[in-house]
């Protein structure tokens, strides 16, 4: 797991999280294009996942491994659910949960980083 990869991926989780946000703001429905970008954050996640995976079994690294995967899967299963919640949720709060979740899913990537570098706090 690299700087750039928690970097990035938090920061995409943290510019859908505004774009969501502003739907929020304007009291719009959850929506086709947040839909879209919340599903290439997944993919991304999912990328994040596989390689965290990998990266653990090959390191020589003191990392606690049920920790480090478990936050792994975490931020995995985190934008579905808040896309299920958004979509049931008819008013402007359903995409105020999507933001939420996805502020979590920019925190939580930084905090794999953490812990992947071994400054667990």
């Amino acid at each position: 797991m690299t700087d750039s990869i928690a970097y990035g991926v938090a920061s995409f989780a943290a510019a859908v999280a505004a774009f969501a946000a502003w739907h929020t703001v304007r009291r719009a429905p959850f929506s086709n294009p947040l839909f879209y970008a919340v599903s290439v954050l997944e993919i991304a996640l999912i990328g994040v996942l596989i390689g965290g995976c990998v990266a653990l079994a090959g390191t020589e690294r003191d990392v606690d491994g049920v920790l480090f995967v478990s936050y792994l899967v975490t931020l995995v299963v985190i934008p579905p659910a808040a896309v299920l919640w958004g979509i049931a949720e008819k008013s402007r709060w359903g995409t105020g949960v999507v933001t939420v979740a996805l502020l979590t899913v920019a925190v939580l990537c930084v905090r794999v980083l953490q812990i992947w570098e071994g400054t667990v706090v």
